[in-house]
């Protein structure tokens, strides 16, 4: 081969092309929507997230730090934790954190056994009356708690209940929108499976501890979640019903922190953190389940 002859060209080297980011229907996204996205996250993550870091850094920060200084500092100079201290000087706040414990707990298992058994019903029984049993669960839904809090303290009263955590626990042990939540969870599974298990014999219970309940774990998380949180913040039906100071619930006891003659920011700061951690771990646990829980449960018209 002559010098003035030149080898065949091999194959040229493939430029590195940027990666493709795409949607789940795999339509490529501009540049601009994507920032669009994460300047709308960045927005709802500071207004979701924002008053938890600044009562945090509340909390933390020492009396003779400045609260209130413009523009607003949310590093803490002198980290502390005198303010905890002094919040369970100030109220017994451990034994109404146990109060709230009790009651959360216990709402926890009463809704995930009576929503299971009452989704697992009115999805998957055959009986007459089933879709007016439905219907009085979202109408149930529908209706304010202010609107009927009288006759449960009435109730409560008359049933011997009022000013025990009891008498806290039993309105709100079994929720409308749990029992829909799971209803809605075991009517997604496919029939086949249930209708192999008749056939081989198995009876209704069976049926419901052995396949339906363990297809539905995820939605199980999400009731407990909902079932935890509602008992924990609650507010206004603890503070109706008990009156023995020894009895409160931790959002009941917090309210003492307020003085009627001075306020000290940092003791509620700190008051909040306290009643706002184990739900944080709570969700941090269970958040797997949660999120695919949603997807079994999702309401479908």
């Amino acid at each position: 081969m002559s010098a003035t002859e030149k080898a065949p060209a091999g194959p040229r080297p493939a430029t590195a092309r940027p990666p493709r980011i795409t949607d789940e229907h795999g339509r490529r996204i501009p540049g601009w929507e994507l920032v669009l996205r994460y300047v709308l996250l960045l927005v709802v993550l500071a207004v979701t997230v924002g008053p938890f870091v600044w009562q945090l850094s509340t909390s933390l920060k020492g009396p003779t730090e400045d609260i209130f200084s413009s523009p607003p500092k949310f590093l803490p100079g002198h980290p502390t934790l005198h303010n905890y201290t002094r919040v369970a000087d100030t109220i017994p706040v451990w034994d109404y954190a146990l109060n709230s414990l009790k009651v959360a707990a216990a709402s926890v298992v009463t809704n995930c056994v009576g929503s299971a058994l009452a989704g697992y019903a009115l999805a998957r029984l055959r009986y007459r009356g089933r879709r007016v049993a439905v219907l009085v669960f979202v109408l149930a839904m529908l209706v304010p708690v202010e609107g009927i809090i009288i006759a449960q303290f009435t109730t409560m009263r008359d049933l011997g209940l009022n000013n025990t955590l009891i008498g806290v626990l039993l309105p709100g042990c079994v929720n409308a929108l749990n029992v829909l939540l799971m209803r809605n969870a075991f009517r997604n599974l496919p029939y086949e499976i249930e209708e192999a298990a008749f056939v081989d014999g198995a009876n209704a219970w069976q049926r419901f501890l052995r396949i339906a309940l363990p297809a539905v774990k995820g939605t199980l998380a999400v009731v407990a979640i909902f079932a935890f949180m509602g008992a924990w913040d609650d507010f206004l039906w603890p503070l109706i019903v008990l009156s023995d100071p020894s009895k409160f619930t931790l959002t009941v006891g917090l309210n003492y922190l307020h003085g009627t003659f001075a306020n000290d920011e940092r003791l509620v700061a700190a008051g909040t953190v306290i009643a706002v951690a184990p739900l944080i771990a709570l969700f941090a646990c269970l958040q797997r389940y949660f999120f695919r829980g949603v997807g079994e449960g999702a309401v479908k018209g």
